[in-house]
Order: C-alpha cells, then sequence, then structure tokens
C-alpha cells in the first residue's frame, strides 16, 4: 500500500484524471470528499465511458444527404474549388467523388475535403483528370485508401 496515494476529488476534471494515470502509471485513483474517500475510478470506468460516447456519437451522425451536402461545402469554401465540375454520392458515411478536374493536384486535395468532414469513413475517387495543354484524359487510379479510422 502506498503511503501517500494519488487522489482525487469529484470535481476533477476527465482530461486531468486521464494524465494523472498516465504520468503515475496507475490503474486506480481514489475520490475524495474531504477526508473521506467516496469512490474509486479506473480505467475500465473510463473505457466504459468512451464506448458510451462512441455510441452517441454514432447517433448523431448526419444522414447521407446531410453528410453530401457538408463534403460539398467544404468544397466549395475552398479557394481552389472546381465547383460544378464535382459531383459527390454519400452512402453510409462512403463519399464518392465524380466529376472532372483539370490539375492532378487537386484530386488529393479534394480527398482530405472530403475526409474532413465528420462520419466520412471513406472516400472512392472517380475522378478523371483532363489535361487542358492536350486534352488527354486520365482516369482515376485504382487504387483505393483504407476506411478511416475513427472512434465510433
Amino acid at each position: 500500500m502506498t503511503s501517500d496515494p494519488q487522489t482525487i476529488v469529484e470535481e476533477t476534471p476527465l482530461d486531468e484524471i486521464v494524465a494523472l494515470m498516465e504520468q503515475k502509471r496507475i490503474k486506480r485513483l481514489p475520490v475524495m470528499r474531504g477526508d473521506k474517500m467516496v469512490g474509486i475510478v479506473s480505467r475500465a470506468n473510463l473505457v466504459q465511458a468512451l464506448a458510451s460516447l462512441a455510441r452517441e456519437t454514432a447517433d448523431n451522425l448526419p444522414s447521407d444527404a446531410t453528410h453530401r451536402e457538408l463534403v460539398l461545402a467544404e468544397i466549395d469554401k475552398q479557394p481552389w474549388s472546381p465547383g460544378s465540375l464535382i459531383n459527390v454520392i454519400v452512402r453510409d458515411g462512403v463519399v464518392e467523388l465524380w466529376g472532372t478536374i483539370l490539375d492532378e493536384r487537386k484530386r488529393q486535395t479534394l480527398r482530405v475535403a472530403a475526409e474532413n468532414v465528420p462520419g466520412t469513413r471513406q472516400v472512392k475517387d472517380h475522378l478523371v483528370w483532363v489535361e487542358p495543354m492536350s486534352g488527354m484524359v486520365f482516369e482515376a487510379p485504382d487504387q483505393e485508401r483504407e476506411p478511416i479510422a475513427k472512434p465510433g
């Protein structure tokens, strides 16, 4: 038993509890009210709270139509936006980018813009690059990114 254990009070913010557990490499913290112990916070409690938040977050994800509007808004607010040359389809968090780009560098920036919208699980690229000088058309690369690792 430790002679001077680390303790917290009922009002201790969650981020401080987690930081203390990490810094001191401890699994449990007694919760004090004055000189009296009123509970214990454990790592298991934190995992349970995280799982509960993940369920709530999943329930609050936008519908496909709302998600599509959010992706289009994210693209449209960029100064480099190709605007009406791009169409977006969303199904269960999977964003598909369709349309024409005139600069191959836009492909990556469009993907990142779509990935940054909450609820995006994966981005599929169906964009066609038309090289302006020659008029040559280049299809989207066959490779697709792995699903985005997000909590929930």
